[in-house]
């Protein structure tokens, strides 16, 4: 029998990432999160998993030393944001030293980080070498790559940096998942159905105006007002959707709705990739921001696989 595969996740959110390992078939032994209302949506779906509400700075991981196959997680973006001051390193939220020391701790057999696509950016090229120096003094070999979430079947731009690690005779038989070839569906082809909910009869006309991916979803941050789908640029993006960007609906449209409809929380999950039975805890705006700043699914998966594949 092939062994079991095991993972530690710290910064889980709401379950994008872990959603994806559980589909690779890895177990989570532990997911390390802060905010309240991602660990009640992690607890809500998955009772049995063992979820840490709080700050990763204070989570010990020597107790699963030698147990881990996979050490993953989602760590904060703000510091390598072009939305954010890109403070990188000199960001308090930067999260990658706690990463470290855990891996340092735990000694899992292999690591996937992910984090937006900025941390490729030139400025931070001696920070992305001193991680990997890092990793190397604890005898791993690293990766880095660009992927983009609509590569691998989701209906979203959403270009995420993923780092690979492992020991150096696992890494040689590590490859990045391929492109899927089928392209993703349209925003319009997606959710027709869940914007058909309440007896709108222009869903199908909105469908065909729908007819491309959507821009990559933007979570915000506590710090900013109600949920919207983003900056001007993105709202731009969502309009040429015939979607109004500016703020998200607590509903899908009723009959006789005139002009381009909102989407709703729902409609953004899926969007982002969610099994539609993925329950999420809180109201609108926490609900959204949980969905906004998730990994999607599909490209943990793809990438987990690859790593399952590695190892065994």
């Amino acid at each position: 029998m092939p062994k079991t595969l095991t993972s530690l996740e710290i910064c889980a959110g709401a379950g994008g990432q872990a959603i994806g390992l559980e589909k690779a078939g890895f177990e989570h032994l532990a997911l390390v999160e802060f905010d309240a209302d991602c660990c009640a949506t992690l607890k809500l779906n998955r009772p049995k998993w063992d979820v840490f509400h709080q700050d990763v700075r204070t989570f010990i991981g020597k107790k699963y030393a030698g147990k881990v196959s996979l050490f993953a997680g989602g760590v904060p973006c703000p510091p390598f944001s072009v939305a954010g001051k890109q403070l990188g390193k000199d960001d308090d939220r930067d999260l990658f030293p706690e990463a470290i020391r855990l891996i340092k701790e735990i000694k899992p057999e292999a690591v996937m980080l992910e984090n937006v696509r900025g941390l490729l950016d030139p400025s931070f090229e001696g920070y992305r070498q001193s991680i990997e120096h890092d990793l190397k003094k604890l005898g791993y070999a690293s990766q880095w790559k660009l992927l983009h979430a609509s590569d691998y079947g989701v209906s979203q731009l959403r270009p995420r940096v993923v780092l690979v690690a492992m020991k150096p005779d696992k890494m040689a038989k590590f490859t990045w998942p391929e492109p899927k070839k089928k392209a993703p569906p349209s925003v319009g082809k997606l959710l027709v159905d869940l914007m058909k909910t309440n007896g709108w009869e222009g869903a199908d006309e909105w469908a065909a105006k729908a007819n491309q991916i959507a821009p990559t979803l933007v979570g915000g941050s506590k710090k900013h007002g109600g949920p919207d789908l983003g900056p001007t640029r993105a709202r731009k993006k969502w309009a040429e959707l015939a979607v109004d960007g500016l703020g998200v609906a607590n509903e899908a449209p009723v009959k006789g709705f005139k002009g381009s409809p909102k989407i709703t929380v729902r409609m953004a999950a899926r969007v982002q990739g969610f099994p539609d039975k993925w329950a999420l805890s809180g109201k609108k705006t926490t609900s959204y921001r949980q969905v906004g700043n998730a990994f999607p699914p599909a490209v943990a998966e793809a990438v987990a696989k690859q790593i399952a594949k590695a190892l065994e």
